[in-house]
């Protein structure tokens, strides 16, 4: 294969850039939502891009309940009340105080709520790239939260995953068989704003983690090996990057 061959399988620069912004100006949206509604031909959209996530032994094990009604709603921030009360007393001292402070859901607030949820029989019991690790279904269930994330952003949609909840709640309110496992419950909406950073990392809760120092070569822990300096020099430039991705992507909402 020649090289005007290989590059026919490469984004155009403008298509690429997008892709980039999408992934470093996605947030998780919990206190900024619009009460607009969002237009069913958007919704398909989003949909569309979550149905067309990658799957092990293409599975496809995920569906999708949409949660509009205000009772139901209220219901679901019931449950997330009690469990996030739970959840305060697992922290001490000033990670409880910041806890106690943090906005973690906009189930009220947004239009429109999805639970994606995982059937681990939808493909039968011998599934081909399951047979020995049997959480691919559930990892590739997450493949599609990703794929609606990035979507949404696109649309200029903000989306927040609410996961302080016990799921036998969640599944009773919701009414799933004891087979399908909720795997995200996702709140969404158009928004006043997407903020610059993660809202726990702006509140001191957990800093980004360096890329150079999260890559290893050939080994658990092996940080040097050959070209390994030349590599990390670009994460770090590729870093930089994607902080320049992400303000442009946000100011320009």
């Amino acid at each position: 294969m020649n090289n005007a061959q290989q590059q026919n399988h490469h984004f155009a620069e403008a298509a690429r850039d997008a892709v980039y912004q999408a992934i470093f100006s996605r947030r998780d949206v919990r206190g900024q939502f619009l009460p607009d509604a969002i237009p069913d031909e958007v919704l398909a959209r989003i949909l569309t891009a979550a149905h067309f996530a990658p799957s092990v032994g293409y599975m496809q094990p995920w569906s999708f309940v949409l949660i509009r009604d205000a009772g139901v709603k209220q219901r679901i921030h019931a449950a997330f009340s009690e469990a996030n009360a739970e959840a305060l007393q697992m922290f001490e001292g000033e990670k409880q105080e910041i806890y106690r402070e943090l906005k973690l859901e906009g189930i009220i607030e947004s239009p429109v709520n999805i639970l994606i949820t995982c059937d681990r029989d939808r493909a039968g019991p011998v599934v081909i790239g399951r047979t020995h690790i049997k959480a691919m279904d559930i990892y590739s269930s997450v493949c599609a939260v990703q794929n609606l994330w990035l979507a949404a952003r696109s649309e200029g949609l903000g989306v927040g995953w609410v996961s302080i909840f016990h799921q036998a709640a969640l599944k009773e309110i919701l009414g799933l068989p004891e087979r399908i496992i909720p795997i995200a419950y996702l709140c969404l909406g158009q928004v006043s704003h997407f903020y610059d950073k993660p809202e726990l990392e702006a509140a001191g809760w957990r800093p980004r983690l360096p890329l150079d120092e999260l890559v290893y070569f050939e080994q658990w822990g092996e940080r040097e090996a050959d070209g390994a300096e030349a590599l990390k020099a670009a994460l770090r430039e590729a870093q930089g990057s994607a902080a320049t991705h992400r303000r442009f992507a946000i100011k320009s909402r």
